[in-house]
């Protein structure tokens, strides 16, 4: 194909269309030019023109609506895609619907730009909108015509036309309603209800519209009827409600008799439209008031503008993140979560609201927040919420370069308090020294109760530290003031450790371990004190955590050993047995004193597993010894507490095949302090295997006595602190004799510990001590050392002949 610039070769040229078959039919060609979407025609055949609508205009987009969708569409389509593209458009003249073919060819032009032809013809045949929408709509329409009389007046309608839908709504065959006046009808008994609305459309031309229930073939139709006044006639539409009325009496049935709170607002107004029995129940309203009242009157002031802008945002299905505070009838505020949705309520928009009373939940969650946070007896702040106001007092510190201080207390002979007179006066104590805390405290410092009769103290703002010793010195002074608790007067006391920061710590945990420190130190130095803290206190601390995580690798690590000091029977003056004593060989410390470790090891229970090890250890050396040679081993109070003590005995015993009369176990006073009864019923039992129990450091405590008649002791062991000083003081001499002879009486050796000179020897021998032990005769010696002792017995002979 030929061209000027520009053609190509795929496209017709304009010139072989329009002087081709094609152009034979021009009076149903449009030429079009331009690019999209600004297309504009510039020739249109009689035909194409008049399918257009007769229109002067060039431009595409002054078309009618029906016309210039479709052809820009498929002018942009052909162009695009630099072919043919037909389509089917649809126009609508006067009530009729017109199909028109529609081919649209792209063509190359010689003297210019493409152009694009299109072809219209009519495709298939016309059809009346409205005939076919009054035939096929689902709702049944009815042409009705007055009858009028003599006088012009109506009286009657008849029904001239009616749809397919109209006798299938109103159950009756089309022959029997066309043509027929409605009060000779089959539904005449409608007619009375019906003739007044006729005539009032008929007269004014008003529509009208309103809901009918009638029987019809039987059975109990609800129909929405349309009256509209058309000239002389009146159309009636008729729409089935049935299924509308049966949801909306569901939803009466759930509303009216759901026990939720539930009721329908105007979205626009905020008006109340219907509340159910719940509601009005809940609320305390009247359902005459309620249903008179709008949104608002149920919302407090300062929540009216946010409750608003959600009442109001309402557009699907909506259930509240947060609570919402309701005013009830009698004033007292509610919180709820409330559930919404939209939908039709008597042919208008409404809002559903269900209400859901959280206000007992949220009282709950707050007890429990509270409790989480307070001491449940006293009512003052616990550990977590003192550790979170410390905190924050910090951050205030270190903003405002203030300091403050942070005193521990913890309160003197309260446990006596509670073993003596019960724990009901123990908690009253409890409160009324929390009362007197707190009148001691400015506004802004915090109390709390850290657990059992532990105490803190946040003091803000203090200008110097003594005025944190101004106040523990108040503390101390108002605390100690007789109680009077149930009849009792109770007297007790308080021990207080301070820090202050920033200078004894800068974070809540160095300012309470701290403080802590400092109120240990006060407790040692003889309570009803405070202390300041002190870094040497934090060292002391490091040093014995050090040990302690050394102790526990001592025990896995094999690091201790029995050293064993021998007992001389003073009458033969022969070894009659061997204490054994616990050392310690440390890789780096060397021998670390049993002073310094064994009170740590019962602190920290390591002591059981250890005492176990030394019994074991102790009856299986012993087991090597001649049948006379007995072995004295120390029981700790810990040890008592453990309730496995015979068993372990019995297991060192089996495993060692020691015989039980040559194991003797010393004990304290102390372990008959705690727990005095169970402690008895353990020495007996352990009496019962065969051992025998010493009474160890006897006349240190403060029972001695008491406790040599609750138990038949085999031995009493005199302390050394007695023998030490018998050569220059004669009441030691008196203690030494007193107890020798008590021994006598009762059948009870006895041992003097601590025998280092000659004279002491001859005093303790004097005063009638049976058996004698000390460096004296021999420092304590290893296992390995006790062959060569033994061999000779003389250590005992040649000091004591």
């Amino acid at each position: 194909m030929e061209g000027g610039p520009g053609t190509r070769p795929n496209l017709p040229s304009y010139d072989e269309v329009l002087l081709g078959s094609l152009g034979r039919l021009a009076d149903h060609i449009l030429l079009i030019g331009g690019t999209a979407p600004s297309f504009a025609i510039k020739r249109a055949g009689r035909y194409a023109r008049a399918w257009i609508g007769g229109a002067g205009t060039d431009a595409i987009d002054d078309l009618p609506g029906d016309c210039a969708g479709t052809l820009r569409e498929a002018l942009s389509q052909a162009l695009a895609g630099q072919a043919p593209v037909s389509s089917i458009a649809h126009r609508v003249r006067d009530g009729m619907v017109e199909a028109y073919e529609l081919l649209v060819l792209p063509l190359s032009c010689r003297w210019g730009p493409p152009m694009l032809a299109a072809y219209v013809r009519e495709h298939g045949g016309r059809y009346n909108l409205y005939d076919t929408i009054f035939r096929s709509t689902g709702e049944g329409i009815i042409a009705l015509a007055p009858v009028r009389d003599l006088a012009g007046m109506v009286f009657d309608f008849q029904i001239v036309s009616l749809n397919d839908a109209a006798p299938r709504l109103l159950r009756l065959p089309a022959e029997q309603l066309r043509w027929r006046r409605l009060g000779t009808s089959p539904i005449g008994h409608t007619f009375e209800t019906l003739l007044p609305r006729l005539l009032k459309t008929l007269n004014t031309g008003q529509a009208d519209q309103f809901e009918a229930t009638a029987v019809l073939d039987g059975a109990e139709t609800h129909l929405k009827l349309g009256l509209a006044s058309l000239g002389d006639l009146i159309c009636v539409t008729l729409t089935d409600v049935g299924a509308l009325k049966e949801r909306e009496a569901t939803f009466r049935l759930l509303f009216d008799g759901n026990p939720v709170p539930m009721w329908l607002y105007d979205p626009e107004g905020l008006t109340f439209i219907s509340v159910n029995d719940a509601a009005v129940a809940h609320y305390g309203y009247s359902r005459e008031k309620f249903e008179g009242m709008a949104l608002p009157d149920i919302w407090p002031r300062d929540e009216r503008e946010i409750h608003s802008a959600a009442a109001r945002s309402v557009e699907s299905a909506y259930h509240s993140e947060r609570s919402w505070r309701h005013i009830k009838a009698d004033g007292t505020e509610i919180e709820v979560l409330t559930y919404a949705r939209p939908l039709t309520y008597g042919q208008r928009p409404a809002i559903l609201v269900a209400i859901v009373d959280v206000t007992e939940r949220k009282q709950a969650e707050a007890r429990i927040a509270y409790m989480a946070h307070h001491d449940a007896l006293t009512g003052l702040a616990n550990r977590v919420l003192f550790h979170d106001r410390l905190g924050d007092a910090l951050g205030r510190v270190r903003r405002q370069h203030e300091s403050l201080a942070v005193l521990c207390l913890d309160l003197d002979h309260f446990k006596s308090v509670n073993d003596t007179l019960g724990h009901p006066v123990g908690d009253e104590l409890l409160r009324a020294v929390s009362e007197r805390l707190t009148q001691c405290l400015g506004g802004d410092d915090v109390v709390a109760r850290l657990g059992g009769d532990e105490f803190a103290v946040i003091q803000m703002a203090i200008g110097a530290p003594d005025d944190a010793g101004t106040l523990a010195s108040q503390l101390i002074e108002v605390v100690s003031r007789p109680y009077d608790i149930a009849g009792h007067e109770v007297l007790i006391g308080v021990s207080i450790g301070i820090a202050v920061a920033p200078g004894d710590g800068v974070t809540a945990d160095e300012l309470l371990r701290n403080a802590d420190l400092a109120l240990y130190r006060a407790k040692a130095e003889g309570r009803g004190a405070f202390h300041f803290f002190e870094p040497e206190m934090d060292r002391q601390v490091q040093a014995r955590r050090a040990l302690e995580i050394d102790l526990r690798k001592a025990y896995s690590n094999d690091e201790f050993e029995l050293y064993y000091q021998p007992l001389v029977n003073l009458e033969s003056g022969e070894v009659s047995g061997f204490e054994a004593l616990l050392r310690w060989h440390h890789p780096e410390r060397g021998m670390v004193s049993p002073v310094e470790f064994i009170p740590l090891a019962e602190e920290i229970g390591l002591i059981v597993q250890i005492g176990e090890w030394v019994l074991r250890q102790a009856c299986a050396e012993a087991a090597t010894w001649p049948d006379d040679i007995k072995v004295a081993v120390n029981l700790s109070p810990v040890q008592f507490r453990s309730r496995t003590l015979v068993q372990v005995v019995l297991s060192a015993l089996a495993y060692s095949r020691l015989s039980p009369d040559r194991l003797e176990l010393e004990i304290t006073e102390s372990v008959l302090l705690g727990d005095n009864e169970a402690n008895l019923a353990t020495l007996h039992q352990l009496r019962e295997l065969g051992a025998r129990i010493s009474m160890d450091d006897f006349g240190t405590g403060y029972s001695s006595l008491r406790y040599l008649r609750s138990f038949p002791f085999d031995k009493i062991k005199i302390d050394q602190s007695f023998v030490r000083d018998m050569v220059e003081r004669p009441d030691c001499v008196a203690i030494v004799r007193a107890v020798a002879g008590l021994g006598l009486s009762l059948g009870i050796a006895t041992t003097a510990e601590g025998v280092e000179t000659q004279a002491q020897l001859q005093r303790v021998r004097d005063e009638g001590c049976t058996e004698v032990q000390g460096y004296l005769f021999s420092r304590p010696i290893p296992a390995s050392g006790i062959a060569a002792v033994l061999a000779t017995r003389e250590i005992g002979t040649a000091k004591v002949a």
